[in-house]
């Protein structure tokens, strides 16, 4: 794809639809998301100033949603007082890999952080990804520096 043709920015809701078929890259367990059900997460996602959706848009493919990732800047008391910014759900379509994309969108994402002062980003991965995660070390990511622990809830 000619990088031309991909726009780097945040994601809005008209992005929706082709989002929420990204994440079904992210995790098969996606695929029965649709813009409609997921319209009023995405209206109280949007009411949070800190929570952002970065994105690379192919102009090109009816706008399609190449790359993206969240983050959430979370106030803190310790560290100065300075925030967290959490990153989660990184995925590039398949046929837009190594291109650079997630990198570009990543490094958005790392600017808007430190532009609301925070002084670190984390970002979790599962396990497995051990190619996602030399990619995240190659970005500055420390894999050994913490230890993340998920404890999944049943509804």
């Amino acid at each position: 794809m000619p990088a031309s043709k991909i726009q780097f920015r945040l994601l809005t809701e008209k992005d929706l639809p082709s989002l929420l078929e990204l994440y079904v890259q992210l995790d098969e367990n996606n695929k029965n998301l649709t813009a409609q059900s997921s319209l009023p997460v995405w209206e109280e996602i949007t009411k949070n100033q800190n929570i952002k959706y970065f994105g690379a848009v192919d102009s090109s493919n009816k706008d399609k949603v190449v790359s993206t990732c969240w983050t959430m800047i979370i106030p803190n008391l310790t560290a100065q007082g300075r925030s967290i910014c959490f990153l989660e759900n990184v995925v590039t379509d398949a046929a837009y890999r190594k291109q650079g994309l997630a990198r570009k969108v990543i490094e958005m994402a790392i600017e808007d952080a430190k532009a609301h002062n925070c002084y670190k980003v984390i970002l979790q991965s599962n396990c497995k990804r051990t190619e996602a995660h030399k990619f995240y070390e190659n970005l500055g990511f420390d894999g050994n520096l913490k230890k993340a622990f998920d404890l999944r809830l049943k509804n």
